[in-house]
C-alpha cells in the first residue's frame, strides 16, 4: 500500500494494545536520544541517533492509527539497517571497550527484544489487514535495530554468543 491513508474503526482491544505500543515507542525515542548523547563511540552515537529517528516514525505511525488513519507503509529507515557499524573493527577494541557504551547497548538490545515481542500480540489482535501490515513493518524495523546493536556489540567484543 503506498501513498494514501485509509480510515479505520478500531476496537477497544486494538486501541488498548496500540496505546501500549505508543508508550513503548515514546520510551524508545527517549532512550535512543539520551543514549546517543551519552555514548562515547561516534559510531554508536550515530547508530542511536538514526534509531531515534526511526522510532519517532514508528510513534507517528501508531498515532496515525490511533487517530483512525491507516498510513501507507513506506521503505523509510530500511537502508540504514544494512550497514552494521563496527564491521571489520579491531578485536583489541573489545578488551578496551567502553563499559558505559556496553551498558547502553545491553539495555537497548533488551528493550528491542521486548518491544518486538509486544508487537506480536498487537499484530495478531488487529482485525484490519492494513494495520497488521503497518505494525509488521514496524516490528521488522525493531528487529533490525536489535540486529544492528547485536552486530555492533559483537564487532566491538562486547557480546560473544556461545
Amino acid at each position: 500500500m503506498t501513498g494514501q491513508t485509509q480510515n479505520v474503526q478500531l476496537t477497544q482491544k486494538e486501541k488498548t494494545l496500540l496505546q501500549d505500543q505508543k508508550t513503548h515507542e515514546e520510551i524508545c525515542v527517549q532512550k535512543y536520544q539520551n543514549y546517543a548523547n551519552q555514548a562515547q563511540d561516534p559510531q554508536l552515537k550515530q547508530l542511536f541517533s538514526d534509531y531515534a529517528g526511526q522510532e519517532q516514525q514508528h510513534l507517528d505511525t501508531i498515532n496515525q492509527i490511533l487517530g483512525g488513519q491507516v498510513p501507507a507503509v513506506g521503505q523509510q529507515g530500511q537502508q540504514n539497517q544494512q550497514n552494521s557499524p563496527g564491521v571489520g573493527s579491531n578485536q583489541m577494541e573489545g578488551a578496551m571497550a567502553n563499559q558505559g557504551d556496553a551498558s547502553l547497548c545491553n539495555d537497548m538490545l533488551m528493550t528491542e527484544k521486548y518491544v518486538s515481542d509486544t508487537y506480536d500480540t498487537a499484530i495478531f489482535e488487529c482485525s484490519d489487514s492494513n494495520i497488521r501490515q503497518a505494525l509488521n513493518h514496524i516490528q521488522k524495523e525493531e528487529q533490525q535495530h536489535g540486529e544492528g546493536i547485536f552486530n555492533y556489540m559483537q564487532n566491538k567484543g562486547m557480546y560473544k554468543p556461545k
